[in-house]
Order: structure tokens, then C-alpha cells, then sequence
């Protein structure tokens, strides 16, 4: 067996991948109903998770992460299959698995990662919802270990104490563990806490990797990684959605469209199906995951909205060549703008105008 590296050994050795933003490209692709978010994909389509993981992987993702994401209890009871919850969370952990030890050749061994995330129904000083968000982080853990996790990913926390107590939970498997957060537009945790302050307490209750993920882009989630950095010594991670989010308008769940031809969506909103206009480029999301890995910052990735060419975008913006690297651009052979000198003079002159 390969003796492969654990993930504070490679941290401490240089950048690590990790792809998120499973929920939106499943979705997107037609295997998940918007929304609901429930990750059924993993029981009805295991061959379509597999491969989005292996697309992930061959764009330069260190870490297979389980979609078990919304795979928790509350989200079955609300669709009406809660007798599906563990079958469904151990098919995500065994495809992720079964992707994470088969790393093509010339990639370094990937890691497989157990996923908790936000429960939706913690609430502040209820300590009856707080004690069921317990239990259901308890048995997302518990299998996760189960079928073999590497590490442990809690995410898209929203209220500081469910964060701590997913790191509590976490860490009595005696995996290492990653937590981000992800504050909504009052630019504070919903239970008062600031974004530093968080993780500065996330890293002194023992989390191996602090940071934050998803809701917010590149633009809006930077000043605060910026701070972060500054004043946690342990690693930190910044996986932002790829979508131009603002200082008024600092997550995607407030975004407007203000270019938009009108077509709205029936629900009135551009999150969560109507948000395309407002997409980051490949060269944002490269400018900012080597901005944020010039602040020592190694923990790196893209949260919903990520497509394997943004994980590639990722990888190669702090130096890593991956398998998806030997088709990256080349300009030089286009038709109409390409360098290369079997380009038709013609059609280069109508380049220009075109």
C-alpha cells in the first residue's frame, strides 16, 4: 500500500486542492433538484458522482470529499426518505473512497474526506435543536470513519457555536479536521461572533485547517482571509463560489442581476438558479487563489458553482501541474486569433474585426 502523505504533512510542504461545489454542478447537470439540494445523486446515480469526482481529481484536487453535504437527517425527513439517510451516506463515502485510491498515475495519492456541514435548524440558546444537530453530526461521523475518510471536513457553518460543536464532534474521531465558515450578508455569524473571532477560537479548540468556504466570491471574501491569516498560526482555507459578489451585495443569495434580459426566475431571485450572468472567469479564480496562496494561505479550492476548470485554474495558479494541464489554452492555434504560422493571413486580418 502506497504510504501516502496525511494532510498537515502536505500543507506544510506546499498547496493542497481541494473541489467543492458539488451541489451545483449535480444540479446543473441534471441529477439534483434545486432548491431541495437533497444529494439523492449518490443512491440513483452513483456513476455520475463517481465521475464528477474523478473529473475533479484529473483537474488537480488533492481531496476526494464525500457529497454528504444536505445528506443529513432534517433534509431526509423534509423530502420524506429518512429510511434512505445512512444507505445514501455510505454510497457517497464509498464512491469517494473508491475514487480517492485510485489516483491515476503521476498524481500524488488523494485523500478521502468525511463531510459535515450546516444543519439549518441550529439555533441560538435552543438547546433541544442544538442537542438533534449533535446526533446528526455523531452518526454523519461515525460512518464516515467507517468506510475509511482520511480526514474530516465541516463547512458552511453560519452560527459559530454549531462550528464549534461540529469540531467537538470531529474530533473525537481522531482524524484531522477542517472547518469553514461562511457568513451571511450581516458580515458577522448569525449568532454575533465576528469572522475572526471564530476562527481564532476554531484553531484554539483544536481545528487543523481554519477558514472560510462558499457564499461569498473572490471579491468578499478576501479582506476577511486577509485577517485570518494574520492572526491564526495554524493552516487556512479559502474556497470562495466563483460569482462577482460586492461589498453591498456580499453573497450570492442577494446578488441582483443588473444586466439580466429580463427573464426572471418564478421565485424572484437570482440564487439559487438564476446566477450565471454574475459568473467569475477562469482568470478571476486564477488572480485570486494565487493572491490568497502569496498570503500563505495552502488550503485552496472552489466552493458551489466550481466546475473542473476552475479546480485546474486553481491548481496551476500556485504552481501545480496537473493531468487537465496538458489541455489548458493555446491561443497560438485558433482560428482567427492563433499566432501559428499555418494561420491563413485572412483569416487573422478578419480576427481583428470580427
Amino acid at each position: 500500500m502506497v504510504n501516502k502523505k496525511n494532510l498537515l504533512e502536505r500543507l506544510n510542504l506546499g498547496p493542497v486542492i481541494c473541489a467543492e461545489g458539488f451541489l451545483f454542478e449535480i444540479e446543473k447537470r441534471g441529477y439534483m433538484s434545486s432548491g431541495e439540494f437533497v444529494p439523492m445523486v449518490a443512491l440513483d446515480h452513483p456513476e455520475v458522482l463517481e465521475n464528477l469526482h474523478k473529473e475533479f481529481q484529473h483537474a488537480g484536487s488533492d481531496i476526494v470529499e464525500a457529497f454528504t453535504y444536505n445528506g443529513h437527517r432534517e433534509k431526509m425527513r423534509i423530502i420524506g426518505k429518512e429510511e434512505l439517510l445512512e444507505p445514501l451516506n455510505r454510497s457517497a463515502l464509498k464512491i469517494a473512497k473508491k475514487v480517492a485510491l485510485n489516483t491515476p498515475n503521476g498524481m500524488r495519492p488523494n485523500l478521502m474526506a468525511g463531510n459535515i456541514s450546516n444543519s439549518n435548524i441550529w439555533k441560538e440558546g435552543d438547546k433541544k435543536s442544538q442537542l438533534e444537530v449533535e446526533k446528526i453530526f455523531d452518526e454523519m461521523i461515525e460512518w464516515a470513519v467507517d468506510e475509511g475518510a482520511d480526514i474530516l471536513v465541516g463547512e458552511t457553518f453560519y452560527y459559530a457555536e454549531e462550528a464549534f460543536k461540529a469540531l467537538e464532534v470531529m474530533k473525537k474521531s481522531g482524524l484531522q479536521t477542517v472547518v469553514t465558515i461562511s457568513p451571511m450578508g450581516e458580515n458577522i455569524m448569525r449568532d454575533g461572533k465576528s469572522v475572526i473571532e471564530t476562527c481564532k477560537e476554531l484553531e484554539q479548540r483544536g481545528a487543523d485547517v481554519v477558514g472560510m468556504n462558499c457564499f461569498r466570491g473572490p471579491n468578499t471574501m478576501l479582506p476577511y482571509l486577509k485577517e485570518i491569516r494574520k492572526v491564526v498560526k495554524c493552516h487556512v482555507g479559502a474556497l470562495p463560489i466563483p460569482y462577482r459578489t460586492t461589498k453591498k451585495n456580499p453573497t450570492f443569495f442577494n446578488l441582483p442581476d443588473k444586466n439580466g434580459c429580463g427573464c426572471e426566475s418564478p421565485h424572484g431571485r437570482t440564487f439559487p438558479t438564476a446566477l450565471d450572468p454574475m459568473y467569475c472567469n477562469r482568470y478571476e479564480i486564477r488572480k485570486f487563489a494565487k493572491e490568497v496562496y502569496n498570503l500563505g494561505i495552502n488550503y485552496l479550492g472552489v466552493c458551489c458553482g466550481a466546475n473542473p476548470m476552475l479546480i485546474r485554474e486553481t491548481a496551476e495558479a500556485v504552481g501545480l501541474e496537473v493531468p487537465a494541464s496538458k489541455y489548458r489554452e493555446n491561443i497560438s492555434n485558433h482560428f482567427m486569433y492563433g499566432s501559428n504560422k499555418r494561420i491563413p493571413k485572412h483569416m487573422s486580418d478578419y480576427g481583428d474585426k470580427a
